[in-house]
């Protein structure tokens, strides 16, 4: 038993040892987004009790569980991931029929959202077993409870994933979003970060909400005008490790707020000297220095061009 969490097996055991476990049902078991000690002490008792487990890779599954101490046979694994989903429900099916209990698992996070799982929920309530959901962590909820995207009336968001890959796409894609008011989220993998961060930047000053490796040690969250994630991201190599989750504030409110850290930018620039106004401007508003010396130079160069004379 491995040592960390031999304490909570045992607690797991006395707290929820009392709790009916249901044969012939398929446990869709929530596991951690990176921080090992996040784990509910009921999907520890619920693991410590099935028969099988289904998941998305074997290998990620079985070094999760013997972090908690949990040895499961090499019998007792069915792979069920993206590119078998169908015929990965089928064995699950069969197990099911049999009266068996059955877990499932993600890599990370809550099984069903941008993760394989809704269709082996699909195809086995279909064929009329039960599924319980045992909760726990995901990365947009835990982004939207640390942006402070919902301090207005409206509590409503979106949840929209992985955008495409393929540049016209993603760009209607995120023209759809510039129009949509409310709260949206998407995710995104290191590689592609750079692009997705430049694409956004046609939101323009809409407020970001950038969440990288979150639980782990690094833990990242800083928010930001859309147009300034490119910078912040070139400004240092390491902010470009690591899985994101990116939140879109609602339209109106926030927007309200960054147009008033760019007027604090556009006053400051008229009395003091560049570098000056950026750093000031950096310790008031909370934003990135390298991304606000970048709009700075912007408005200054604005500026000078209105300055010229015209030609009639």
């Amino acid at each position: 038993m491995s040592a960390p969490y031999s304490k909570a097996l045992e607690l797991a055991k006395e707290l929820v040892a009392n709790q009916t476990l249901s044969s012939s049902s398929l446990y869709v078991i929530a596991s951690p987004i990176g921080n090992l000690a996040d784990v509910s002490l009921r999907a520890l008792f619920v693991l410590q009790q099935m028969d099988f487990i289904a998941c998305e890779d074997t290998r990620h599954t079985q070094s999760l569980c013997r972090s908690y101490g949990l040895e499961i046979p090499a019998s007792h694994w069915i792979a069920v991931h993206q590119h078998n989903e169908l015929e990965g429900a089928q064995k699950v099916a069969q197990v099911l029929l049999g009266g068996a209990k059955v877990a499932y698992l993600s890599d990370a996070g809550t099984p069903g959202i941008s993760d394989p799982g809704a269709r082996l929920v699909s195809a086995v309530q279909a064929r009329g077993f039960r599924v319980v959901p045992i909760p726990g962590p995901s990365s947009i909820t835990t982004l939207l409870s640390a942006s402070g995207a919902h301090s207005g009336d409206d509590q409503s968001f979106i949840f929209i994933g992985f955008l495409s890959p393929k540049s016209q796409m993603r760009a209607r894609q995120i023209q759809d979003m510039a129009a949509q008011q409310r709260c949206q989220i998407i995710l995104e993998a290191p590689h592609r970060i750079l692009e997705l961060a430049k694409a956004l930047s046609a939101l323009n000053d809409r407020v970001i909400t950038v969440g990288r490796e979150l639980t782990k040690q690094f833990e990242n969250i800083t928010s930001m005008p859309a147009n300034l994630l490119l910078p912040w991201l070139m400004e240092d190599a390491n902010r470009q490790k690591g899985e994101f989750s990116l939140l879109i504030h609602p339209l109106l409110e926030p927007k309200e707020d960054l147009q008033m850290d760019m007027k604090v930018l556009t006053l400051l620039l008229e009395h003091l000297p560049l570098k000056t106004a950026v750093t000031l401007c950096t310790e008031i508003t909370g934003l990135p220095k390298k991304a606000l010396y970048a709009q700075a130079l912007k408005l200054k160069s604005g500026a000078a061009l209105s300055d010229e004379p015209s030609d009639d």
